[in-house]
């Protein structure tokens, strides 16, 4: 069997060369069996503990406080950061490099990061671990919008049919989420809390201030409502078009908006929300690409703590 090995809007792609076959592409990096340990050292103030994140890319160590890039064109960013609040240095790692065989795969965990500095600050926040295409411009600065601090989505031009990727889902035994904020009360949210896999296929533009629109062409978004063991090379078809009109449609399938409102660095360089106004035309081509996977669904602060996504060989079929 022949190989092909091509980059493809920052994806690189591998796949068997044989008629009739369906084509495979390894998202680059989406093997994950390759990281970046980055050992943070947290202000003394709460502890000068020394902490390790965990980045999707070329193998390497950084023993440095030092804002995170993507690095070796890796097209992959994490829910694990680096923050300075009110002088403070403090990491959050919800997302984990964890053995696999020969190799690794990611484990992304919801839980609960803790900071405490008697008279300054005292928070304790529920954080959800999310591996997907963007970046995170860091330092985090403050906890406001969660939502702005993602860039969401990468250049991609190609018309998949699926997404495929091996996972395994551990749910947590509570029957409702909550809403754990860190400057407010911790609130009950009704529902069982499910890891999720979003990928999006839309077609963005700029107008002359800066502000960022999309249509969207595909859409795949599937949650995991039980607990399983491995399973291997999963596909999820992408359905282009008006997804409402067609079979299968749940609510959380529409136009995104309000607080689950996505960002996006704009040409100027500014975090600037990504506005979906409607549905293009099925037999569109796209700009970009969102593929977002997530310990919880329910978006910022939400979840239930213990609620676990395992992740390994993600791949685009055509």
């Amino acid at each position: 069997m022949n190989f092909k090995s091509v980059y493809v809007s920052g994806l690189l792609a591998v796949w068997p060369v044989m008629q009739g076959m369906a084509q495979s592409e390894l998202i680059k990096f989406g093997d994950f069996d390759q990281w970046i340990v980055r050992n943070i050292k947290e202000s003394g103030i709460i502890g000068g503990d020394t902490k390790q994140l965990y980045e999707i890319g070329p193998d390497a160590v950084w023993n440095e406080n030092k804002a995170y890039t993507n690095q070796g064109g890796s097209p992959w960013a994490t829910s694990n950061v680096m923050a300075k609040v009110c002088g403070i240095t403090k990491t959050n790692t919800s997302v984990y490099r964890e053995k696999r065989g020969d190799g690794y795969c990611a484990r992304l965990e919801t839980h609960v990061e803790k900071v405490k500095v008697m008279g300054i600050v005292n928070i304790e926040v529920l954080a959800a671990g999310s591996v997907f295409l963007g970046s995170v411009p860091e330092p985090i600065t403050n906890t406001s919008n969660p939502m702005s601090k993602l860039a969401v989505g990468i250049p991609f031009t190609k018309r998949p049919q699926a997404i495929s990727f091996d996972y395994k889902v551990k749910l947590s035994d509570e029957p409702d989420r909550i809403r754990q904020t860190g400057f407010s009360r911790v609130t009950k949210v009704q529902g069982k809390d499910m890891p999720d896999v979003v990928c999006l296929l839309q077609k963005r533009w700029e107008d002359k201030k800066g502000n960022v629109y999309a249509q969207r062409i595909g859409t795949m978004i599937h949650r995991f409502n039980h607990n399983t063991d491995w399973v291997n090379g999963a596909k999820f078809p992408i359905k282009y078009g008006d997804t409402t009109k067609q079979p299968g449609f749940q609510s959380y399938m529409g136009l995104i908006s309000g607080d689950k409102t996505q960002y996006t660095r704009n040409s100027k360089g500014k975090m600037v929300p990504i506005k979906e106004v409607g549905w293009a035309d099925a037999g569109e081509t796209p700009t970009h690409i969102v593929l977002q996977f997530d310990s919880s669904y329910g978006g910022a602060y939400v979840g239930s703590v213990g609620t676990t996504l395992w992740l390994d060989n993600v791949h685009v079929i055509y």
